[in-house]
């Protein structure tokens, strides 16, 4: 016989996925849920834990269980590919505003991060998906390298300009992963909603003859990106 808290599992599965439970839909108690299906909390506890395992709804804290879009977006973890592919790839409804460019005064830590004397100039832009911003990139370019485009050029793609118009191969990148607390700045700039968290990808990235030249902070809403790669076993 199917464990009871399995059972609501998959009458809630049923529910989100026919749309009666909508995205960013805040679900019933522990007490009210126990008492719509007749059972305990701890067993209501159960069938929400199995609900958060894969990936339907997020626990907030002081708040509830809420119902998140599971179509999210595969972002290449290994690969370096530019907003603007990534966009025309997945055929995204997608747009980028420039919040600010300008050059890094010293002495700044991004001087120590980037292992440089050189002028360094920086660009930040957001990507909207969908009507919503969800990605902060935090840019930093070596300028005797890549020297400061137009604000136009940051806004379209630049590394259509780094390859098309500098005539430069990009090869290779480091790049570091975490979760953080959002900070201020994501706050005003970035659609968060109910998020507590984002996800940030650090990435310094290189050309083929192994000179740095990019240094990258893309902070991203985490409901909306799955973070894939490709690894196999070596012998």
């Amino acid at each position: 016989m199917q464990k009871k808290y399995i059972s609501i599992y998959h009458q809630l599965v049923e529910q989100i996925n026919h749309e009666q439970l909508p995205v960013n839909t805040l679900l019933p108690s522990e007490n009210e849920l126990a008492e719509t299906y007749q059972t305990s909390r701890e067993t209501i506890r159960k069938a929400l834990h199995l609900l958060a395992q894969h990936g339907y709804i997020q626990k907030i804290r002081g708040k509830g269980s809420v119902v998140i879009d599971r179509n999210r977006l595969d972002f290449p973890v290994s690969g370096i590919v530019s907003f603007k592919e990534l966009a025309k790839k997945l055929n995204l409804a997608a747009t980028t505003t420039v919040t600010y460019m300008k050059k890094v005064e010293r002495p700044n830590p991004i001087y120590k991060t980037m292992s440089t004397k050189e002028p360094i100039w920086n660009v930040n832009r957001v990507r909207n998906i969908d009507g919503e911003n969800v990605i902060l990139d935090k840019d930093y370019f070596i300028e005797t390298t890549i020297p400061m485009p137009s604000q136009e050029t940051c806004a379209q793609s630049i590394y259509d300009y780094i390859e098309h118009e500098l005539d430069l191969t990009i090869s290779f990148a480091q790049k570091e992963i975490t979760v953080e607390e959002p900070t201020e700045q994501d706050r005003e700039l970035l659609d968060l909603k109910h998020h507590t968290n984002v996800v940030v990808i650090k990435s310094l990235v290189y050309l083929d003859d192994a000179r740095l030249f990019q240094y990258t902070e893309s902070r991203h809403r985490p409901d909306k990106f799955k973070f894939v790669d490709f690894a196999r076993r070596m012998n």
